[in-house]
């Protein structure tokens, strides 16, 4: 990194008017010079899409005073944002890129579902140091002030450190309590799933449509190396994610079925 300020990519799933995002940019704003390029509505769920039969648009915005600095709307998924942050808006790739802070959990399998964590893949994919942050609290009114101090470090020790080539890293933050923070733990992804259904319902047209519901299970409650197991006991999680998905540990097993030609 060079001796001028950091340039710092903002971004999000929960759109570029999302609390969430207003707070990270503010944080942000202390350590490097900011540009946002965030999904112009809620962007929750979508993984890593990218827009492929729709026009994309991408605008300048006005952000309040408090966190004024360059940025856009973009009418795309958050992959889209960084693709478009990194190709037509900034003049040079940025020294870092942020994703956040998310409205509710990204931890265990939530993380490939996520819109916040695909957009930090992304940007690792381009060689861009990346981080998604995430808050256990899902309220649009969530309370951000108690993640300050902590987004901020985790921030300033990639910018100083570097991450491993192919990881960027997954932070989930427990929701504001009396008990507060304990600390943070470097872990593991716990194996999860979500039971899930669909209510059938109609709609007033008389038309059938599908609600979905679920229920999370946590398949390893016990497993105290996992990042649910850090966020019950009131510890931030950062889990190091790798986007190579290629199951090495099955490669050999494979090939024994004789099945190469």
């Amino acid at each position: 990194m060079s001796q001028e300020k950091p340039l710092i990519l903002v971004t999000n799933d929960d759109g570029i008017t999302a609390p969430g995002i207003r707070h990270l940019v503010k944080l942000m704003k202390e350590i490097g010079d900011v540009v946002v390029v965030a999904p112009d509505s809620p962007q929750s769920g979508m993984g890593h899409a990218i827009t492929v039969e729709n026009l994309l648009y991408c605008d300048p915005v006005d952000l309040p005073k408090n966190v004024k600095h360059k940025a856009y709307s973009c009418s795309g998924t958050p992959v889209d944002c960084v693709k478009i942050a990194c190709r037509k808006i900034l003049d040079r790739m940025p020294d870092i890129c942020v994703s956040g802070i998310n409205h509710g959990s990204n931890s265990a399998i939530n993380v490939i579902y996520s819109g916040t964590m695909s957009a930090a893949v992304e940007a690792g994919t381009n060689g861009i140091p990346a981080i998604g942050f995430s808050l256990l609290d899902y309220s649009w009114d969530a309370d951000f002030e108690h993640t300050s101090e902590y987004v901020k470090s985790i921030t300033r020790s990639v910018l100083k450190n570097g991450l491993p080539k192919g990881v960027v890293l997954n932070v989930n933050i427990p929701k504001k309590s009396e008990e507060g923070i304990r600390g943070m733990k470097v872990c593991r992804q716990a194996k999860a799933h979500w039971k899930e259904d669909f209510i059938n319902r109609t709609n007033p047209r008389g038309r059938d449509y599908f609600w979905p519901v679920g229920e999370f299970v946590n398949e390893e409650k016990n497993g105290k190396d996992t990042d649910e197991y850090a966020l019950s006991q009131g510890y931030i999680s950062i889990v190091p994610v790798q986007f190579d998905m290629t199951a090495h540990n099955a490669i050999e097993g494979l090939k024994a079925w004789n099945i190469e030609s």
